[in-house]
């Protein structure tokens, strides 16, 4: 069906971009979720959970990785995604035609190795990290790759230090 479409969005949006930001790009953190929305129920939306902790947004995010988490080095080492809805629509858009295999919600689950201080002495540690990522609607909306814009946007993350 759509293998290597959702295959390629996922090491683009995760491991090409995102823990490349985390590592160096700490300013552009928030960027990569969605805009703020909330689920039937009065749920936020994007729900992020950082170690157990839940963080209200994308910008609260971007301020503990600014603010408070030392600098960083994440080594990813493999990731695993599958189609969670292959007709997902996002909101306020059309959406692709179907045979573009850009209609889906993907979850992505990462695992690799983090440091954390002084990168040369900082002892690596396991992380686990889960992701939903949903179309862009400002990418779906014009119908085309749009250049310094993401495709996929995360709605949902997990991350979890495991060693």
């Amino acid at each position: 069906m759509t293998g290597p479409a959702h295959v390629n969005a996922v090491k683009i949006s995760t491991n090409d971009s995102y823990y490349a930001a985390l590592n160096a790009h700490r300013n552009t953190i928030a960027s990569f979720y969605m805009a703020s929305a909330e689920m039937p129920g009065g749920k936020p939306l994007p729900s992020i959970s950082f170690n157990g902790n839940q963080i209200p947004n994308a910008e609260a995010m971007q301020t503990l990785f600014e603010q408070q988490i030392p600098p960083s080095h994440y080594q990813v080492q493999c990731y695993d995604c599958h189609v969670v809805n292959p007709n997902y629509i996002a909101e306020g858009t059309q959406g692709w035609p179907a045979k573009s295999g850009k209609n889906m919600t993907i979850l992505v689950a990462v695992s690799g190795y983090v440091k954390y201080g002084d990168l040369k002495e900082a002892k690596p540690r396991g992380f686990s990290e889960s992701f939903v990522l949903v179309p862009n609607p400002a990418v779906a909306a014009s119908k085309q790759r749009l250049k310094n814009i993401k495709e996929w946007l995360i709605q949902t993350q997990n991350f979890r230090i495991v060693v």
